[in-house]
């Protein structure tokens, strides 16, 4: 009986003496006055959420330029000859793209189920039947193309739907051409991460080195023809950009009593 007395106590005592640091912490504040972050509605069932833009959801392709050889089937869009670019130009985003492989399964390595999403125009992750099938690393899905493969192959069989969402982070150029900041993208392949925060090293061409050349600050998204018949559906983008605020005030430290020192 002494012994759960002196147990209570004892922990009775560790709860109080947390609780009052907790009430006597310094609190740190940054000094910046933020604004308050807009409410965006999340998508019901994988749906787009309520500020994105839709860039196809089964119905028609009037949002893409070049899309009259291109058809709708079963609410997806599929590739059809040439490539295709949206109307609407974008910069940092959030791109969300469902994409499913051609059956009956046809050809091999880069000849089965190629496609490919460019950001910009000019910056490709690769579209590709990955599913025990053999290429060069950095041409299956989920590369970025001549540059680096995924960390993992997470590709689903022909006939299944593959889900990419993916972070893109625009490159800056300075005014006289050169390079300010480079390109970074984040993805995720059915739920897993493939690519975090990779830094490109410029575009993806197939015969030459990737290089940066100074283009507009937003350009369109691009699906490529590869000769194969690779279907879309459920594309939507979100425009991202960071939190706004404006420091009023160097960082400082504000005590219990209200009392204020700065850090040096």
């Amino acid at each position: 009986m002494k012994t759960s007395n002196w147990l209570t106590g004892l922990l009775f005592t560790c709860v109080v003496g947390g609780l009052m640091a907790f009430v006597n912490a310094d609190e740190y504040l940054n000094g910046i006055d933020w604004k308050e972050p807009p409410v965006i509605a999340p998508g019901e069932h994988g749906g787009p959420p309520s500020d994105a833009v839709v860039l196809f959801d089964g119905q028609d392709l009037s949002a893409w330029q070049g899309a009259d050889n291109w058809k709708i089937e079963n609410g997806a869009m599929i590739c059809g000859k040439g490539d295709v670019h949206t109307k609407a130009a974008f910069g940092d985003c959030q791109l969300h793209i469902e994409w499913s492989a051609p059956t009956p399964i046809k050809g091999s390595g880069q000849g089965r189920g190629n496609s490919g999403i460019f950001f910009m125009d000019n910056y490709e992750i690769q579209v590709l039947d990955s599913y025990g099938n053999k290429t060069y690393f950095d041409g299956q899905a989920g590369g970025i193309y001549k540059q680096t493969p995924p960390q993992v192959n997470a590709t689903v069989a022909p006939g299944k739907w593959n889900v990419y969402d993916i972070i893109w982070t625009a490159p800056r150029f300075n005014e006289e051409g050169s390079l300010k900041s480079p390109a970074y993208i984040t993805a995720l392949h059915n739920g897993i991460l493939i690519l975090n925060h990779f830094e490109l090293k410029g575009d993806t061409p197939y015969s030459r080195p990737p290089h940066y050349e100074k283009h507009a600050d937003r350009l369109p998204i691009r699906l490529q023809d590869h000769g194969n018949p690779t279907r879309f559906r459920n594309i939507w983008i979100r425009e991202t950009k960071p939190a706004e605020g404006e420091p009023v005030r160097k960082p400082f430290i504000r005590d219990d009593k209200g009392n204020e020192r700065p850090i040096d």
